[in-house]
């Protein structure tokens, strides 16, 4: 990349003018996106405005249209909702309300509009988009404009940012908001759980989500729900027996408590609604269980924003700021969005007319194309839910293998969803499943258990495993044979799998497929660009990060350095970073000098001088032997003195504990069922002479995410994605996402462009969606 190219980014902006504005029904995170608007229009030279109270705003203008600085965003990161306010706005869906909109952005000379919202606003954004120059003519006629005005804002561009709670939008794999929507429902289930299992009661909860069941649908894979009911699938005509039915095994296998989860728009074949009253009502008249409904309304657009919907929020901020600067009268409106990891553009219309075709398929009650409009993910999570809640266990008396389930090394939340997943699929199949307590040591001393569908039950919230694991032996592992293993791991795991594979050479009992789920909270496991455990260790890491800040406001001149775990991986202390808008953060990754503590000290002295008194600097753990988190404090201190005071804290393990988050919940349940599914072919294949024999190198993989899928790869194959002196992958995804976190702090560094998503087309996209 030329350093000519590195100074179009700072200089794309200069003499150019961007608006934003949130609309429809608020979100958490849309703050986070308004902010990186802001500061990375900033960065470009451009002017950027705020439009205040949404399209309403942009048709009143005067005040509600205002200049936006650098610190006007300052500590809008953690807030929930939309600090620059939305309202439902009438008079914009009239052309003469688009004409007042239009006269108010040519006398600021804003041709640049990036809409924060829902489908229908952005459909609004461009009808005023395709109606752009014959407003303009109006004007010019009407004498409101002049000519040179006209010339200068002959095209509008517009950039579309999703923020909906309810994930209803097709082409991107989440919107903003959703993320923290799950956290508020999975908080009030957790609750509720406690208090239903005390009275053993049956519990019925109502979520949002008129069109789309997104939301009820993760919740019940999240929490284990006996029963889900969804706009996109309606049960068949006999569900009331069936629920029952249901609901009475359930209490028979010793479960004391029943949840079932309701979407608001949920139907019945026939499109007649099913509501919480009809499904609590059929439950006391058919069972008399004791039940009680829960309808959760508003709680789930409110709170602080996760860590993920942060984040979120600030890259698709920043390449919406590149597509609009970017943009020619050519470009089509595109939507920013998420594909896996990775940002994508694709064309705003082509996306809403996706989205309408769900709903008109619905209304035409065909559910399957409904289904496939909304995407492979949405299959997926279908699919595992109903393997997980609507099979019965086989009652066969011959088992066809034995599989066993063992975690190894430092416990990460989300670990239990995944084995609980991982034995019920085994049953399911047909296996017997044997589960090993304390890793390798306790596969070597026997403490073996075999499992039953009951023995998981409830275990998806349940933070720390419920197998307290050691790291692994460092001796060859003992025989396993007849177990075929599926290791919940961290790096140990990894390494462990080499060993077996290396085993294999001496014990033919070794020579039996194996599979690795990475879990860890330092997400450094080669072959997968998330593992298990390391959204809630972020999250965990926000939520103190947040109040230190608050402390910091109320105390002005004060910076704070926080240590975060990780190991060698810097994954955690950028990503945190990122999320709650922090001035620094070291890592091993990115090699530091004095001079760059220098550096980040003299920046610190310069935002002393601005109305934002306070800093936040991230340090991981092993970023450096020489200089630790004492150093960089002392050194902070001195520099510092008579400018401001330094403060330090060390997160230590609170980042391993805590109820696991929704992701992690939903990552691991997904991971577990695919891990075991692919454990039924490997024996299929490998079982010769009625015995298991697997010596072939794609007999025992590592399951990791990569990109936009699933994927199993060899762990031999792996070797060379290795460091493993310092235990991390060779290459992590996450790095490239370091210059937003310095761009988003004021540093004056090279945005590389090159690494911008292109447009894309919705429907090629679709055929290679991620199967998350």
């Amino acid at each position: 990349m030329t350093h000519e190219e590195h100074h179009a980014a700072k200089t794309l902006g200069i003499g150019k003018a961007i608006a934003v504005l949130t609309s429809g029904g608020d979100a958490q995170g849309m703050n986070a996106a308004v902010r990186a608007v802001v500061r990375v229009g900033i960065f470009t030279g451009a002017r950027v405005f705020f439009v205040h109270e949404g399209y309403q705003g942009l048709v009143d203008g005067g005040d509600h249209i205002r200049e936006a600085t650098w610190e006007s965003v300052s500590m809008m990161l953690q807030l929930g909702g939309t600090v620059i306010g939305s309202a439902r706005c009438k008079d914009f869906r009239d052309r003469e309300g688009r004409l007042r909109a239009a006269y108010n952005l040519v006398k600021r000379g804003i041709t640049n509009l990036c809409v924060i919202g829902g489908d229908g606003s952005l459909t609004g954004a461009d009808t005023f988009r395709s109606e752009w120059s014959d407003l303009l003519s109006d004007l010019q006629k009407a004498g409101k404009i002049t000519g040179e005005e006209a010339t200068k804002s002959s095209f509008l561009n517009i950039v579309g940012l999703v923020g909906s709670i309810d994930n209803d939008f097709c082409g991107t794999d989440m919107t903003i908001g959703t993320d923290s929507a799950l956290h508020r429902i999975i908080e009030i289930v957790d609750a509720i759980t406690t208090t239903a299992q005390s009275h053993q009661r049956t519990f019925v909860l109502e979520v949002m989500g008129r069109h789309c069941g997104y939301l009820a649908l993760v919740t019940s894979l999240s929490c284990g729900a006996d029963w889900v009911f969804i706009p996109e699938c309606p049960p068949d005509d006999d569900w009331e027996e069936h629920l029952c039915r249901r609901l009475s095994e359930t209490r028979t296998r010793g479960s004391r408590l029943n949840i079932i989860i309701v979407a608001e728009g949920a139907i019945d074949k026939h499109g007649k609604p099913i509501t919480s009253e009809n499904i609590k009502n059929l439950v006391v008249k058919r069972l008399g269980y004791d039940t009680r409904v829960t309808v959760l309304g508003h709680v789930q657009r409110g709170g602080t924003p996760s860590a993920f919907d942060r984040i979120l929020g600030s890259r698709m901020g920043v390449e919406a700021v590149m597509a609009l600067l970017e943009g020619t009268p050519d470009t089509p409106a595109c939507v920013v969005s998420l594909s896996g990891n990775q940002a994508v553009r694709l064309p705003l219309m082509e996306c809403v007319q996706v989205t309408k075709d769900v709903t008109k398929a619905m209304e035409e009650k065909k559910f399957d194309e409904a289904m496939k409009l909304r995407g492979r993910s949405f299959m997926n999570n279908w699919e595992v839910y109903k393997l997980l809640a609507h099979v019965r266990p086989p009652v066969s008396k011959t088992v066809s293998h034995t599989v066993a389930v063992m975690n190894v090394g430092a416990p990460a939340a989300g670990m239990n969803a995944a084995v609980r997943s991982t034995v019920r699929i085994g049953l399911i199949q047909g296996n017997r499943v044997l589960v090993v307590h304390d890793g390798f040591e306790g596969l070597a001393k026997g403490q073996i258990e075999e499992a039953g569908w009951s023995y998981v039950g409830g275990w998806t919230g349940q933070g720390v495993p419920h197998h307290s694991f050691l790291p692994p032996s460092p001796g060859p592992p003992s025989p396993l044979s007849p177990f075929l293993p599926l290791l919940l791991s961290p790096p140990q795991a990894y390494t462990g799998g080499l060993e077996l594979m290396e085993g294999r050479k001496q014990f033919d009992e070794l020579c039996i497929p194996f599979v690795v789920i990475p879990a860890t909270v330092s997400n450094n496991v080669p072959g997968s660009d998330f593992s298990v455990g390391a959204d809630t260790a972020l999250n965990t890491i926000c939520t103190t990060c947040d109040r230190i800040k608050q402390s910091a406001a109320g105390t002005k001149r004060r910076v704070f350095i926080i240590e975060t775990m990780g190991g060698y991986c810097g994954y955690l202390a950028t990503m945190a970073g990122l999320a709650a808008g922090a001035d620094a953060a070291y890592i091993f990754e990115e090699p530091f000098t004095i001079r760059d503590l220098q550096a980040n000290v003299e920046h610190l002295v310069q935002k002393m001088k601005t109305t934002v008194k306070r800093g936040l600097v991230l340090r991981n753990e092993k970023c450096n032997e020489n200089y630790t988190t004492d150093f960089i404090f002392n050194l902070y201190s001195e520099e510092g003195k008579g400018i401001f005071d330094s403060r330090k804290n060390v997160l230590g393990h609170m980042q391993q504990g805590g109820s696991p988050t929704p992701f992690d919940r939903n990552f691991a349940t997904k991971m577990g069922a695919k891990a075991m599914n692919w454990m039924s072919g490997k024996i299929k294949e490998s079982y010769r002479n009625g015995r298991i024999f697997a010596n072939s190198p794609d007999s025992g993989c590592v399951l990791g995410m990569r990109k936009r899928a699933l994927v199993f790869q060899p762990v031999t194959e792996l070797k060379d994605q290795t460091d493993f002196e310092h235990r991390i992958p060779k290459e992590q995804w996450w790095l490239k996402l370091r210059p937003i976190l310095k761009i988003l702090a004021k540093y004056e560094i090279d945005l590389d462009t090159s690494e911008h998503a292109h447009l894309e087309h919705i429907t090629r996209k679709r055929s290679g969606e991620a199967g998350v």
